[in-house]
């Protein structure tokens, strides 16, 4: 029987991934933390391990550096889940030796298994000539893996997580409530840690109940909360005011949670008008983190041109533009007919931000303060993009 060592602080999603290993014949451990993680990989000797990079305490980059310095386990695969968000620590975890990157945020226990399987080779299970049935398998047999009885599971999972929405919503806006009203940088960073950890066990459970919407934008939004818990000269009011606009839309997603059309991400089409090309490369890029196509112009005439003759999912516009603002073309794309309602999100400097945001909108939806994080607008365009693919509710 193969050994497996799963490295994971939630215990939820731990306890499942465990349980499902379990079935398939896999002798499984688990620890909620990098230390006792190497402790007990000292002790059980596992054939591979499953690694969560977002533990607190030690990370998992550090874990995976220690694995590797012990000579017994130099050469033990080490298979990590990771928020896809966060480019530079999976670069970093690949660097530091981990075999296989699985994105949490798109995979089901069964692919994991799968991972597994394909990696260390067939478990140590009695085989079967016909599917088991479960509460009637003989004592040490495992049940195989079959798409009924992974359907019933996924199903039992989501209505488990389904039904804790409510109270997790309401933890949420506790949590982000509690942030703004922090009155110093200590007890801000406080807040913002115990915000981040909620949403990073909300992402872990909503990908093992295959609700992806929900998993994608609390993964960005997770990442968004490292990233300015980490450096916090990045905390002011045009981060803040994305953190709460996440927190306010994984509300409306909760509620169609049980709606069949709303699981997976659409395909969309966004426009980034901007005549600076490096601010304009840097919404591109940013947007490319959470794989949404865009066309990218520098003239605000050219851009006018493009709205006339196609629709757009989400526009981005620079304020500050020669020969035509941002907020003057966001006029005249409001009354074309196919943008009366298209999202728009004008971009402008962080020292003008404040003024912006209190000002006329001319239109626009919402505002973000340059010199901005990317991960800030990879959460700014989900938030808009999946909000204009809702349906209204009946």
């Amino acid at each position: 029987m193969k050994k497996i060592l799963i490295i994971e602080d939630d215990q939820i999603v731990a306890n499942v991934y465990r349980n499902k290993l379990a079935v398939e014949g896999y002798q499984v451990e688990i620890a909620s933390e990098g230390e006792t993680g190497l402790r007990t990989m000292r002790l059980f000797k596992p054939d591979i391990i499953i690694l969560d990079l977002m533990l607190p305490g030690m990370s998992g980059i550090d874990v995976i550096k220690q694995i590797r310095s012990e000579e017994e386990f130099t050469r033990i695969p080490v298979i990590i889940f990771s928020n896809t968000y966060l480019t530079n620590m999976i670069q970093e975890a690949w660097k530091a030796g981990a075999t296989k990157c699985i994105s949490k945020s798109n995979c089901s226990p069964k692919e994991v298994i799968d991972v597994v399987r394909h990696t260390i080779g067939d478990s140590g299970a009695v085989p079967t000539s016909s599917p088991a049935v479960i509460g009637t398998h003989a004592p040490n047999r495992p049940i195989p893996l079959n798409t009924e009885t992974d359907s019933a599971f996924q199903a039992d999972l989501r209505k488990t997580f389904i039904d804790s929405l409510p109270a997790t919503i309401v933890n949420l806006r506790a949590s982000l409530q509690s942030l703004v009203k922090a009155d110093s940088e200590m007890s801000r960073l406080k807040e913002i840690y115990e915000l981040y950890r909620r949403v990073h066990a909300l992402n872990g459970n909503a990908s093992i109940a295959g609700l992806v919407q929900i998993a994608h934008m609390s993964a960005a939004l997770e990442a968004l909360l490292k990233e300015i818990y980490e450096k916090p000269k990045n905390i002011n009011n045009s981060t803040l005011r994305t953190v709460a606009s996440a927190v306010d839309f994984l509300g409306h997603l909760f509620e169609r949670s049980t709606l069949p059309d709303t699981q997976e991400t659409p395909a969309v089409n966004i426009l980034v008008v901007d005549d600076e090309a490096i601010s304009r490369r840097a919404i591109i890029y940013a947007l490319e983190k959470a794989q949404l196509q865009s066309v990218n112009v520098e003239s605000p005439e050219t851009a006018y041109k493009l709205l006339t003759e196609s629709n757009f999912d989400l526009v981005f516009l620079d304020v500050d533009m020669p020969g035509m603002s941002g907020f003057e073309l966001c006029t005249k794309l409001r009354a074309l007919p196919m943008h009366k309602k298209t999202p728009v999100v004008f971009v402008t400097s962080l020292s003008d931000f404040d003024n912006r945001t209190s000002s006329t909108m001319a239109g626009g939806n919402d505002f973000i303060a340059k010199p901005f994080l990317f991960i800030e607008l990879t959460v700014k365009a989900l938030i808009h993009v999946l909000r204009g693919k809702l349906r209204p509710l009946k």
